[in-house]
């Protein structure tokens, strides 16, 4: 036991005397910064601040002390000397004014004090570097984005930062430089804003009352072109005006904002620097290589890189927050830790003299574990919660992502179940039944319309969201569609007695959009404006061309009961509903129509007062310079569009039926008609009423359907697209590259009613694209219409056989080789009196039956028949060209005995071939017909 003692006191005498070395060993030199700041005043400095202070932390060998000039040459001059005088290691500068600024700089310099030059330059070029974005070249980069902007025409208003500084001289003078080349564009006046939003914000109304016909407001910072735009109270001017600054700070107060609330036009990204000016400060006071200019880089923000750059910026504010408050929690736990280190030196040494030494180290050892293992756990923990947060993000994103396509999949869905709603709606509405249980009927119907057009726009929402909604840009006369749509409305304006005109003063305005989307946004504001308006009322649809035929306004406007500023202001949030319970809808409708507006690279907004009216104004460019490939519809793609019989909406197929009346042929019931569908609640509807038509064959699925077809041939296919092991469009295909049913007319079913389905439809070669929900009354005129088609192109066909026996070309290429591939099998065996249907199909590949339903489907008539006839035209050919005898040609052309060649000839021609022969000199020249 004394030998433990002696020898745990040894081991204590020997960690004591080592105490003095277990401090940090070989410590860094510390080095004091000094930073001469022009201005403290502005967003875009104290986030250069936050940036160095931030970075300084990742060094704890840096003092950095900043010193604030406000806006004051002579205050920074005096700072800097005190910098001088306090004998900082190295000297950091952003000059108010080049002039004054220089001598104090070349003095520090020249007493040895490493000089970094920020953001602003001096006048000479004793400094050891410089660090800031190329003034000259954003301005020049500006100088040209406006030119484009402009269409090289413009009046400029240009508001100038501090007229001595670096900043404001460069960018004005490259500006200038950049312009030059549009003698068109020009300055017409200018403010001095000296770089603050107030000063800005008070001084640009006078100048800007004094000039006329200003386009763009050139703003040497955001901040003041946003006191600009604020001064300008009216905000239309507002909206006329294009402003553009410099800065592109992230932040609910800076250019990015700015940009994104449509306030600027665009704004070009001026970095701080913060972290490089102490990063090149850190590589200088340690000796290492450094470049003496150090140029951040640039870029141009505008509304097509805004939302990423802001989601961009956010995300690295929240970052930077964060860093922060883990610093901060670090520096605490190091705190701690150094205090229980202090805690454990103070207990060891007071144990040297204690006689109790040994047990209190070993509590002391103990204590410093349990430390240890108590950082390590919260260590633990916090790893531990990163990877939850982390890990119920990705389980967000999967569950956002199949609430999304559970979402569109539902949508699809709804369109069946309301095409089962319509079909038997609209069958009682044509029924003898009661007036009451007809308008309980009618009600049905219109809120199944209602209910059609909620999950319209909800699909398309879900295209929105999933970046798939495109534009399909074409040019069209724009007064003639508003016209359209406006004399759509004048029915429901006669019926409520309310005051309804469409105004302009244009005949005509080519202009590119997409009609479907600019139809949807019309309709929705219509349609509000009516809901708003009482009877009696008024409202009107205006349309002109303003900023010298570079846009188009479309406004709507009523005199109805308006919106508050508060509802005003949220008018296009999604699913933001007013304050009037009594109207309530989805909030979806103006949400929309403003998604849509965008597409078109346009504007919408509202002016509304409450009791007196609202006023919607739409904005969009004229031309097509501002579209993409992507976004103009091709001269295919309107083609196929084209080709689509009765291409229309769902909603339209309902009420373009209601007048409709079943008219009963009985010829149809000759016609068979292939149903495939899946759903079979859908398939026995539509059998129930074809039946009563035609003879109905169905399938549940694209295998069993695809087979019947090639076993049956019908007269006509009813397929849905959506079908499993084969879907409509495969069996579309397989149909029409088939020589047995390539002929038989196809109608595809389907829930997905975008532009892009209907030309793969086409594409697939179906007839008719009709997408549900439906009117059975207008699927039925359809399957009639192509019934009647086909009637008329086989009756047309079968009468162009010639004399020489070549057939004319059919609608189809598949059609054409089955009929020349029959034409030379015939041609070649003619002279057989064994040939017939059998030979002819076995020749072919193909069985008799489909060959017959083949023939009988081009033609009208049977195969046999088909040869008779040509038998028949060939003998006369040989007895108007050729000197042999009846006999010989009768064998020829195929006939077992010469008399049955003369009845045959006779019962044909109506005059026996030795007549014919007789008189053949007189008749050389006539054209007989079958």
């Amino acid at each position: 036991m004394a030998h433990s003692f002696k020898l745990l006191t040894f081991v204590l005498l020997l960690f004591l005397v080592a105490l003095p070395g277990c401090g940090p060993a070989g410590e860094e030199k510390a080095f004091v910064i000094g930073f001469s700041q022009c201005t403290e005043g502005d967003a875009w400095r104290k986030a250069m601040h936050e940036e160095m202070e931030r970075e300084a932390s990742f060094y704890p060998e840096l003092s950095l002390q900043i010193k604030d000039g406000k806006n004051s040459s002579v205050t920074q001059i005096k700072h800097i000397r005190e910098f001088i005088d306090q004998g900082v290691d190295l000297l950091i500068v952003s000059p108010n004014e080049a002039e004054p600024i220089t001598p104090v700089v070349e003095e520090a310099f020249s007493k040895g004090i490493p000089v970094i030059v920020v953001d602003r330059k001096t006048s000479s070029s004793m400094y050891t570097a410089y660090v800031g974005a190329n003034n000259y070249q954003i301005g020049k980069l500006a100088g040209e984005y406006v030119a484009k902007l402009l269409n090289g025409k413009g009046r400029i208003i240009e508001v100038w930062g501090l007229r001595g500084s670096s900043p404001a001289i460069e960018r004005h003078n490259s500006f200038v430089d950049a312009i030059a080349a549009y003698p068109d564009i020009e300055i017409v006046a200018e403010v001095s804003g000296e770089w603050e939003k107030e000063v800005a914000k008070e001084r640009f109304p006078a100048v800007f009352n004094q000039q006329k016909d200003v386009d763009l407001i050139f703003a040497h910072n955001d901040v003041m072109a946003l006191g600009a735009y604020e001064s300008l109270q009216n905000r239309s001017v507002q909206q006329q005006l294009k402003f553009i600054g410099f800065d592109g700070l992230g932040g609910p107060n800076g250019g990015l904002q700015f940009v994104q609330d449509g306030i600027l036009d665009a704004t070009f990204l001026y970095p701080t620097g913060g972290e490089e000016i102490i990063q090149l400060a850190h590589d200088i006071l340690h000796n290492k290589p450094f470049k003496k200019d150090n140029i951040l880089n640039t870029t141009v923000i505008d509304d097509r890189n805004v939302h990423i750059m802001k989601q961009q910026s956010d995300k690295i504010l929240a970052q930077e927050k964060n860093i922060e408050r883990q610093q901060q929690k670090l520096y605490e736990q190091i705190q701690l830790f150094n205090n229980q280190r202090t805690l454990s030196y103070v207990l060891l040494a007071s144990l040297v003299v204690s006689i109790i030494m040994g047990a209190v180290a070993l509590l002391s050892l103990s204590a410093k574990k349990e430390a240890n293992k108590e950082l390590l756990a919260k260590n633990n923990e916090v790893m531990q919660q990163r990877n939850e947060v982390a890990l119920m993000a990705r389980k967000a994103d999967k569950a956002t992502e199949a609430k999304l396509r559970f979402f569109t999949n539902v949508s699809h869905e709804f369109r069946t179940p309301l095409t089962l709603i319509l079909g038997p709606v609209e069958d009682a509405l044509h029924s003898p039944v009661s007036a009451d249980l007809k308008k309980d009927m009618q009600l049905v119907k219109q809120n199944a319309i209602r209910l059609l057009r909620l999950v319209n726009q909800l699909m398309d929402f879900s295209k929105v969201d999933n970046r798939k909604m495109k534009l399909q840009a074409a040019e069209a006369d724009l007064v003639a569609f508003v016209k359209d749509i406006t004399n759509s409305f004048d029915r429901l304006a006669r019926k409520r007695n309310i005051s309804f005109r469409f105004r302009t003063k244009l005949h005509e305005l080519p202009v590119f959009f997409d009609a479907d989307k600019l139809d949807k946004i019309l309709f929705n504001l219509l349609s509000n404006a009516f809901k708003f308006t009482s009877d009696g009322g008024t409202i009107a649809v205006g349309l002109q061309v303003e900023d010298r035929y570079e846009k188009v306004i479309i406004t709507v406007e009523d005199n109805g009961k308006g919106m508050s500023p508060a509802h005003a202001a949220h008018a296009f949030d999604r699913f933001h509903t007013g304050e009037d319970s009594s109207n309530l809808g989805t909030g979806l409708g103006l949400a929309l129509s403003e998604e849509f507006v965008k597409l078109h690279h346009g504007d919408i907004s509202v002016v509304s007062e409450e009791w007196k009216g609202t006023k919607f104004i739409i904005s969009l460019p004229l031309g097509k310079e501002h579209l993409t490939e992507d976004e103009l519809l091709t001269d295919a793609g309107k083609n196929a569009i084209e080709l689509i019989p009765g291409v229309m909406d769902a909603e339209q197929q309902v009420v373009s039926s209601e007048s409709a009346e079943v008219v009963e042929d009985a010829r149809l019931k000759e016609h068979t008609i292939l149903l495939i569908e899946d759903n079979k609640e859908l398939r026995e509807f539509l059998k129930s009423r074809l039946a009563k038509d035609f003879n109905v064959a169905e399938a549940p699925n694209g295998t069993v359907g695809l087979q019947q077809a090639f076993e049956k041939v019908p007269d006509l296919v009813i397929c849905d697209v959506m079908l499993p092991k084969q879907n409509g469009l495969e069996i579309t295909a397989a149909l029409k590259n088939d020589l047995r049913t390539s002929h038989i007319p196809v109608i595809l079913l389907t829930a997905k009613d975008t532009v892009e389905y209907k030309i793969e439809g086409i594409q697939s070669g179906a007839d008719l694209y009709v997408t549900k929900p439906f009117s059975y009354l207008y699927l039925f005129e359809r399957v009639k219409g192509l019934l009647k088609n086909r009637a008329l192109l086989k009756e047309h066909y079968s009468s162009e056989i010639s004399v020489e026996t070549k057939v004319a070309s059919p609608p189809k290429q598949l059609d054409k080789k089955f009929m020349n591939e029959v034409m030379a099998v015939v041609e070649k065996n003619l002279s057989n009196p064994d040939l017939n249907a059998n030979s002819i199909a076995a020749s072919l590949g193909m069985s008799k039956v489909q060959v017959y339903r083949k023939m009988k489907a081009l033609l009208g008539y049977s195969v046999n028949d088909y040869v008779n006839n040509m038998r028949l035209k060939r003998a006369r050919h040989l007895l108007l060209h050729s000197d042999k005898n009846i006999s010989e040609i009768a064998y020829e052309v195929g006939f077992s005995s010469p008399a049955y060649f003369s009845t045959a000839f006779k019962n044909h021609f109506e005059m026996s071939p030795s007549d014919f022969k007789t008189t053949r000199s007189s008749r050389e020249g006539s054209n007989v017909t079958m």
